[in-house]
């Protein structure tokens, strides 16, 4: 049990490490002259009640019109969501599969009808119907392609952060992961990962290796695909997207656990492959990203050993505890670390006060994790994909006031 408690430490180590690395941003000269033309593909299913707003709002990015048109795929819609988004200024796409219904599928079938249409783009972007976007998100991507990025995440941020204190820790989640995992690994040479929305794609890097990424977390599994090839995800901290997050836990809960399995079913498929690329290419970021979809696998094993730990207090000594060799002082860095550096990113995003209150409650969602996860790994052969219905219609007017530009302190 020694190793792996040894191994579990490590891991820990190696994620609080990288977190602080997110605390500072490089400088960065911009191209800010528009030079790549856009396709913007959004999935839409029964998304009546938000996708008139999103194509709306894509209309105002501060990038010429001619440079950039917007697609909506109406995916086995049975509401109005295709006319909607029709009448708002959207090229509709209408699906329709008996079968195959998730957005994976959608993005596939979409990609291959855009490839044989007369008028040709340098990249595509990927959006949810239920996202707001930041005016400046295209000239972003324009600069990251410019200097040769080929996939890129954009900052997922929340329209809806102040709804619930659901949406509310949500919220938070995210901008942690924005600063300690993407930005943090963008500022050392990483790999940021894929986040299902917000996303970017050089044109040839989709027509040379395919998307036929299917699964309940599409965005992970091209990651994963992409850097097994070696092509890294790219982070753009100034493309903001503004996500709409769930409102109850019920929500949250479900969408969490399809999360988690999509990551057990790609973390089946690429951690042996990333584990070969990686030492057939000495390539760090290939290890990288495998220890990135080793962490449900780690979740679950370290609660096992929490639970066994509190079995030794009736029956000891059970096993030997490594925590109790360990320097105390790095053990209460560690454990403070993880309120820590979601304290110091609210800060310096300058989040509203309801923002603080809910890091009360930020302890239940991280730690509801923990059965999410073990259902997750019950569950990981079950590819049906489960839709979340989205309901909070908002404008760019809306947003202005209700959350702030959480990139802007990087500046």
């Amino acid at each position: 049990m020694v190793p792996m408690q040894i191994l579990i430490f490590l891991f820990t180590l190696y994620f609080f490490i990288i977190g602080f690395c997110g605390m500072w941003r490089r400088h960065e000269k911009k191209i800010l002259t528009p030079q790549k033309t856009f396709a913007i593909i959004i999935a839409a299913h029964n998304e009546h009640a938000v996708i008139g707003q999103l194509v709306k709002n894509l209309q105002q990015q501060n990038y010429p019109k001619g440079m950039y048109d917007t697609y909506v795929i109406a995916d086995n819609c049975s509401d109005d969501t295709a006319d909607i988004a029709r009448e708002a200024g959207a090229i509709v796409c209408e699906r329709t599969h008996p079968t195959k219904k998730s957005k994976g599928y959608a993005l596939d079938w979409m990609f291959a009808r855009l490839f044989k249409m007369k008028k040709q783009y340098d990249a595509v972007v990927v959006f949810d119907a239920d996202n707001l976007v930041h005016p400046n998100f295209l000239l972003e991507m324009n600069n990251r392609l410019c200097k040769g990025d080929k996939v890129i995440q954009g900052y997922l941020d929340a329209k809806n952060p102040y709804d619930t204190w659901v949406s509310g820790t949500f919220a938070i989640a995210f901008w942690v992961i924005c600063h300690i995992s993407h930005l943090a690994k963008s500022n050392i040479g990483l790999s940021a990962c894929l986040g299902g929305t917000g996303m970017c794609f050089d044109v040839e890097i989709l027509k040379r290796h395919g998307w036929q990424a299917t699964c309940l977390t599409e965005d992970m599994e091209f990651t994963m695909k992409c850097m097994a090839e070696g092509i890294k995800t790219s982070w753009a901290h100034d493309a903001i997207v503004y996500d709409e997050k769930p409102l109850t836990f019920k929500q949250s809960w479900n969408q969490r656990r399809r999360w988690a399995q999509g990551q057990f079913d790609v973390g089946n498929r690429f951690i042996p492959k990333m584990l070969k690329a990686g030492w057939k290419h000495k390539d760090i970021r290939m290890w990288d990203e495998c220890i990135y979809l080793m962490q449900p696998h780690f979740l679950m094993i370290s609660t096992i050993f929490i639970i066994i730990s509190y079995i030794q207090l009736a029956f000891p000594p059970f096993y030997t505890n490594i925590y109790t060799f360990l320097p105390s002082q790095l053990m209460t860095a560690i454990v403070f670390g993880q309120y820590i550096l979601p304290m110091i990113i609210l800060f310096k995003i300058r989040a509203k006060w309801k923002a603080w209150l809910y890091m009360l409650l930020y302890p239940v969602f991280i730690y509801s994790w923990i059965p999410i996860i073990f259902l997750g790994f019950i569950h990981r052969n079950e590819h049906e994909w489960s839709h979340t219905k989205h309901t909070r219609a908002m404008s760019m007017k809306d947003i202005v006031g209700n959350v702030k530009n959480t990139s802007s302190f990087d500046k």
